[in-house]
């Protein structure tokens, strides 16, 4: 087993990086994608399981597997995702001209730019999006169509109440009603693998039948008439017919017909209803804050009826308040969000947030890993173009000398940022088993800084973050049979 490690100090003034610009310290090896060539269970007859390899392997010529071509089934068109996704972030970026050295004129040109954005400075952000504080979720709501379209196609942010990631219980709502609707990326998906799978079967098939044909010429199999289930199943005969056939009751139910029977092209436009959309986006409390200090594209309030928006000190406070389960306080909605309430240095929203603004300022997409037991998944451009390459598991390091100069101290975070090898191997196989680098990121806990706030309880979020620093340590499975 190897490891790699990097160090990197916080700071939320860090710029972010080009996409295309070379990441090596996160680089996953490549993978092979496993060879299907096996024939599945249940053969027809014992002969081709006593068979020997050679012969099945002689029996089956490469030509022979291939499936017969027939007729092309029509493929869907898919979605230009390089079109729709090709901002990385909810801002607007006003790039200088390009600078031409055998041109005179484009240092006139540098010029000319640079002078209107000093005297006019353009606007970063395309439109400020609305969201309010959830406290039953723990989450930010972003309710307005239009925001959620924007915050899902400029850098992947939330996730649909109603979906497994992007928004699209309107459009599957308008499919299963028989309205058209465009195809879902998860439907592309499903699609996809389904034609995957039955081309896989039909080279199955075609394999078993050129083997039966090979074993009956070398005299290894019987060709005495074997009953043929296929034609039994197909066989257009009515049972009922017999006479020696057994009879049963029959049960007959009224079933009123369903939405999908009926024909929507004989529905007129304007006798179908529009249909609500009841979807809001769910926005995580590290990329609400990041949303709202860094791009400064969303304004957040406690209540949907409320006007009154939260500030980046404030708003810091409220979630990391609310970032534990049961909250440690449970202020109401009316009350002000900046009470004297103090905040551990190893709080998981603040040490969450550390890392997410981290790897948000390197240009990875990040997005949440509790499908995968792990705290982010990260993404070289965003799940709709690639599976994400690597899982971060986040633990916290008491490095600092403060915590280990008493004994009640060392004790107290002993069980924090502990982990043995059992867990380190678990975590590490299935991070494997599904293609994943393991990322283990420790965060540098710093000493308490929140216990002289004289009551006011404002926190300056920039000094904050400067007191924290992230190592990242990249976990492979070594294997003899991988080397060289």
């Amino acid at each position: 087993m190897t490891s790699r490690a990097t160090t990197t100090e916080m700071s939320p003034a860090m710029v972010m990086a080009d996409r295309s610009s070379p990441r090596e310290h996160l680089n996953p090896p490549p993978s092979t994608p496993p060879k299907d060539d096996s024939v599945p269970n249940g053969s027809p007859s014992r002969a081709i399981n006593n068979a020997t390899p050679r012969a099945i392997n002689n029996a089956t010529p490469q030509s022979a597997v291939k499936p017969s071509p027939g007729p092309a089934k029509p493929r869907t068109k898919r979605p230009n995702y390089n079109e729709i996704h090709r901002r990385p972030l909810p801002l607007n970026v006003h790039p200088l001209p390009a600078f031409l050295p055998h041109n005179p004129l484009s240092i006139v040109r540098i010029a000319i730019a640079m002078l209107s954005h000093s005297l006019w400075p353009p606007k970063s952000q395309l439109s400020i999006h609305k969201a309010y504080f959830s406290a039953e979720t723990q989450s930010i709501h972003v309710t307005d169509p239009e925001s959620i379209r924007a915050l899902w196609e400029q850098g992947f942010f939330g996730t649909g109440s109603l979906s497994r990631s992007e928004p699209q219980w309107l459009d599957h709502e308008k499919r299963r009603r028989g309205i058209a609707a465009s195809l879902t990326s998860a439907e592309v998906t499903r699609n996809r693998r389904e034609e995957r799978q039955q081309f896989k079967l039909e080279r199955a098939r075609l394999q078993i039948e050129t083997i039966e044909e090979q074993l009956r010429r070398e005299g290894k199999l019987a060709t005495e008439a074997e009953p043929d289930l296929d034609a039994a199943l197909d066989d257009p005969r009515d049972p009922s017919q017999d006479e020696n056939a057994p009879t049963a009751p029959v049960l007959v139910r009224d079933a009123p017909p369903t939405l999908g029977d009926v024909n929507a092209a004989t529905l007129a436009p304007e006798s179908t209803p529009p249909i609500p959309n009841q979807e809001h986006l769910q926005l995580s409390l590290e990329e609400a804050f990041f949303l709202v200090y860094v791009l400064s594209a969303i304004s957040i309030t406690l209540s949907p009826a409320s006007i009154d928006l939260l500030s980046s000190p404030s708003l810091f406070r409220l979630l990391a308040t609310h970032s534990t389960f049961p909250p440690s306080t449970s202020p109401s909605p009316t009350q002000n969000p900046t009470h004297n309430q103090s905040i551990a240095p190893d709080n998981p929203f603040l040490l969450k947030y550390v890392v997410y603004h981290h790897f948000r300022s390197l240009g990875w997409v990040v997005r949440s890993g509790v499908k995968f037991a792990c705290d982010y998944l990260i993404y070289n451009r965003g799940p709709a173009f690639t599976h994400a390459q690597f899982a971060v598991i986040i633990i916290p390091a008491y490095s600092h000398p403060y915590w280990s100069e008493t004994e009640e101290r060392r004790k107290e975070v002993r069980g924090k940022g502990g982990r043995d090898w059992w867990w380190l191997h678990r975590a590490n196989r299935v991070q494997t088993q599904v293609m994943k680098t393991l990322v283990l990121v420790y965060v540098e806990v710093p000493p308490p800084w929140d216990g002289d706030r004289e009551g006011k309880g404002v926190v300056d979020v920039r000094d904050v973050l400067k007191r924290y620093r992230v190592r990242e340590t990249v976990w492979r499975r070594w294997s003899p049979k991988k080397m060289e």
